[in-house]
């Protein structure tokens, strides 16, 4: 595994594609508008989608952004109680230096690379879209590999195990809580409550998904702020 690693990252940093493309991936990394911008509307279009299967379609979309928040929770107590794996990026015995080594996020230096949880949540939900449209669901598969998993190993955030890994742990995820026995046991009560109460649940939604596309990341600013000032 370590050896699949280095060969990649070794040969990920003799790649020299110029300042501007370097930017551009360091703004798949950075920016929203890149990751779940992309695709949580594709979630609420399938939603909005009339048809015999709308009532499946809606409950296959509750079901993919639960899958999405517990692919997030998974990640967080496997990188806390797995073994800390340093990133690429911040570890000097790779004596590797990537396109993005002068400006990395000191946090990041704190954080367990393994696995990402990027490539968890976001395979997730890429998954949830495949089963429900075969078609755009292969095109978001493909563009969260390239866009958003591609762009976090080549700057050095994460190994590429860590990023095969996160994925494996999403599509898992999305596929057993998508399964008729076990999603019709909290989507279809969800999808009845919503139904019947448009207005919190239309809130409700907002508030999911806009946590979804930013990944908790003020929340868990304001929390990391809280424990130090404690």
């Amino acid at each position: 595994m370590l050896n699949f690693d280095t060969t990649i990252e070794t040969y990920l940093t003799h790649i020299h594609l110029g300042p501007v493309p370097n930017l551009v991936m360091r703004a798949l990394t950075d920016m929203y508008t890149f990751r779940g911008l992309v695709l949580i509307p594709i979630l609420w279009w399938i939603w909005f989608q009339p048809g015999e299967r709308r009532d499946w379609q809606r409950e296959m979309v509750i079901a993919t952004v639960v899958s999405g928040f517990l692919a997030l929770f998974v990640g967080r107590v496997l990188a806390d109680f797995l073994p800390f794996r340093m990133r690429p990026i911040y570890d000097p015995n790779l004596h590797l230096h990537f396109a993005n080594s002068s400006g990395g996020d000191a946090r990041l230096s704190t954080w367990s690379s393994f696995p990402s949880d990027h490539a968890m949540l976001w395979m997730a939900v890429a998954t949830g879209i495949f089963i429900v449209r075969r078609m755009a669901g292969i095109l978001v598969i493909a563009y969260t590999a390239l866009f958003i998993c591609f762009p976090r190993a080549y700057l050095g955030f994460h190994h590429p195990t860590d990023l095969l890994a996160g994925a494996a742990i999403g599509i898992a995820i999305t596929f057993l809580m998508t399964r008729t026995p076990i999603r019709t046991r909290y989507a279809t009560p969800c999808l009845r409550w919503m139904e019947r109460y448009p207005g919190p649940a239309s809130v409700f939604a907002f508030l999911l998904c806009f946590e979804l596309v930013t990944q908790f990341d003020e929340l868990r600013r304001l929390a990391s702020a809280a424990s130090k000032a404690l």
